[in-house]
């Protein structure tokens, strides 16, 4: 990343220089600019998206959870008397 701020080249001359698809150097580019605060409006840096991951993960088994439980409990008061 430094080697493109520091160069003046652009990502593609860089990526080429170095023998790399310019489209990989470019989204680690783009991810590293994220990462140190430089990166597009809303665009989440790397912690950001690794949280978003783990609380998916945790609302998906949650869920799961909830929905084990609720099998086993009776859904009238008639059926929790029997």
């Amino acid at each position: 990343m430094a080697l493109v701020d520091s160069s003046g080249k652009t990502v593609t001359a860089v990526a080429r220089e170095l023998g790399i698809s310019s489209e990989s150097l470019r989204g680690w580019y783009r991810k590293a600019k994220a990462d140190r605060g430089e990166g597009t409006p809303g665009e989440l840096t790397s912690a950001e998206r690794e949280e978003l991951r783990r609380l998916r993960k945790e609302n998906r088994e949650q869920q799961q959870t909830i929905e084990i439980l609720k099998k086993g409990v009776p859904r009238t008061r008639e059926a929790a008397l029997r």
